[in-house]
């Protein structure tokens, strides 16, 4: 057999093998990048608002954080801006971090407000910083209201109007 078909033969067949490794590298790759199921399923949690009481505090998680829902009524103060209107009650859904180092504030339902006991941060009903040194409003996660309930952790109209994205 003469060299040059030989070595065409042989880059060939090294080709082929490169290509065929390149795939399977590149199909391990997407696996790793792709989030683990045990991830995609704790994106959202599902909290039903029917049994919400005015001036409780209702806490649940999403990812790992504390997440704050407050019936609020009149006497409370609505604040467009940061409350959101579900079947003519107003609620207030933020996540039960202090923006200032990350500490869960309790709430104080005699002074409605939210007292965070690491640095003395004080946020009102609507989670607007009052007091102290958090330098802005406890963060609100994303939501959509799904009828009487409320879908954490999915971006709705009601979430995009309170944020400014619609």
């Amino acid at each position: 057999m003469d060299n040059k078909r030989r070595s065409f033969i042989a880059g060939t067949a090294l080709a082929g093998v490169a290509a065929t490794g390149g795939v399977i590298s590149l199909v391990g790759m997407k696996k790793a990048w792709d989030p683990l199921p045990s991830v995609l399923t704790a994106g959202f949690t599902t909290v039903d608002l029917s049994v919400a009481k005015t001036g409780v505090l209702y806490t649940t998680q999403w990812r790992g954080k504390p997440i704050f829902i407050l019936k609020k009524d009149e006497e409370m103060g609505i604040n467009k801006t940061r409350d959101v209107i579900i079947n003519s009650n107003a609620y207030n859904i933020t996540i039960g971090l202090c923006t200032h180092l990350g500490c869960i504030p309790s709430y104080v339902s005699a002074k409605q407000q939210f007292k965070c006991a690491c640095h003395g941060g004080e946020f009102d009903s609507s989670g607007i910083q009052t007091f102290g040194p958090p330098p802005r409003p406890l963060d609100i996660p994303p939501f959509k209201i799904n009828g009487n309930s409320i879908v954490i952790g999915e971006e709705g109209k009601e979430y995009k109007n309170l944020i400014g994205k619609a």
